[in-house]
């Protein structure tokens, strides 16, 4: 069961949604309730349209498609009805892109203190490089003098 700011937010989700479940004059038959069950497990949210020809009004198509898959019916407007069902799939995925973006991005304070380090140490090294072959020039420069 939705609450009703759980309900508004879905139906200002549902504005730009496209309607893709289509109901006709055979009414919620199994291949329409096997659509609406694929299209909830993708999308959680699915707006749809009962056509002219059939029998039945867009309340009671979504009724009758809520009681079927344990959905919840969103919105009712015209010849138009958005149903929602949580889908474990999408939370799954959603659980794993948040654990893989923690893991990226554990502690952006730390990681630019890291970087900062890294960009020291290379900076110390670049300089220590240039006294020692500045060094080993001076030896040799001399040594040649002696001769």
């Amino acid at each position: 069961m939705l609450t009703s700011k759980q309900r508004a937010e879905l139906r200002a989700q549902a504005n730009d949604l496209e309607t893709t479940l289509m109901v006709g004059k055979g009414g919620v038959t199994e291949n329409v309730l096997l659509e609406a069950k694929n299209q909830l497990e993708a999308r959680e949210l699915v707006k749809g349209r009962v056509l002219e020809t059939a029998f039945m009004s867009a309340r009671e198509v979504s009724d009758a498609i809520c009681e079927e898959l344990g959905a919840d019916g969103v919105q009712c407007v015209g010849s138009k009805f958005v149903l929602y069902k949580k889908s474990e799939k999408k939370a799954q995925e959603a659980a794993r892109q948040a654990r893989l973006l923690k893991k990226k991005n554990a502690n952006p304070v730390r990681r630019g203190a890291q970087e900062r380090r890294r960009q020291a140490k290379e900076a110390r090294e670049k300089r220590n490089e240039y006294f020692r072959q500045s060094a080993i020039q001076a030896a040799i420069e001399r040594r040649n003098g002696n001769k």
